[in-house]
């Protein structure tokens, strides 16, 4: 099991973890009742703190960030001498998170996409875990919430009986949302992104190949051109050249250049 806490990639902190400390951390504070909000970062979820120095608090604060993307892998490795021999994707630790969830008899809630993706997901999910307890799941409402809506939320959430609940909002949207929704909630809160729809059935996952190289962001570029465009032909190449620089060291990158929010955004 690696776990060796968090180093700086651009700003953002990255734990240096594999499969088996993140599982292990998300499943015991489950089973304790703590609060613990986790987010699976790829460069694109890294660039966003990157440019973003609010955001860039909201990440810095959530409690485990796990390598999601082979780029961001690559720089732990590169730059801290991480030896990481794999990523930690996002979707795969949401199925080896619920696969430990159903073991221990942990219920799991699913908070976000469409109510079609919901069902499917869920029905997906008991097919390939029978034991897995699923206390509930509500759709995103696609726009910033009311306090009175984010009460509620927290409220259906605890009183489902929930010990573990996956947000699939999208990026950053998902991750403000654990960061928001951490201290009401008292449970791990996994922003796991595509993992949704990729569970539902309803998107394709890149080929084994493609991902081992870090080139899951072109099958998906080219399965989503419009949607995702922006996000990698702009993005990808200035994290590469930002990089060169931390690793070079001709920039430095301090996490705690950041700015704390002066309100919720209350993302749903």
């Amino acid at each position: 099991m690696i776990d060796r806490g968090k180093h700086s990639v651009l700003g953002v902190n990255v734990d240096v973890v594999d499969y088996e400390a993140a599982v292990t951390r998300v499943i015991d504070a489950a089973a304790d009742g703590r609060p613990m909000a986790t987010s699976a970062l790829a460069a694109h979820g890294v660039m966003t703190g990157v440019l973003d120095r609010t955001h860039r608090y909201r990440l810095n604060h959530l409690d485990l960030v796990v390598p999601d993307g082979q780029p961001v892998r690559w720089a732990l490795n590169l730059i801290h001498g991480a030896s990481l021999k794999e990523r930690v994707y996002g979707p795969r630790l949401m199925l080896e998170v619920c696969e430990k969830a159903a073991q221990e008899g942990l219920p799991v809630y699913l908070y976000g996409s469409r109510q079609s993706v919901l069902e499917a997901l869920s029905e997906n999910l008991r097919t390939r875990f029978p034991h897995l307890k699923i206390a509930g799941a509500k759709p995103s409402f696609f726009r910033r919430t009311t306090v009175e809506e984010k009460t509620a939320v927290v409220e259906a959430i605890r009183e489902s009986g929930a010990a573990i609940v996956f947000i699939g909002l999208g990026c950053p949207r998902q991750e403000v949302w654990a960061y928001e929704y951490r201290d009401p909630l008292s449970m791990p809160a996994l922003a796991v992104g595509a993992a949704f729809d990729f569970h539902a059935g309803l998107l394709a996952q890149a080929p084994p190949l493609m991902q081992r190289w870090g080139l899951e962001w072109l099958y998906r570029l080219v399965s989503e051109p419009v949607r995702l465009w922006k996000r990698y032909v702009l993005l990808n190449p200035l994290y590469v050249a930002l990089l060169i620089l931390q690793a070079t060291r001709l920039a430095r990158f301090d996490p705690g250049d950041a700015e704390a929010p002066d309100d919720e955004m209350r993302y749903g």
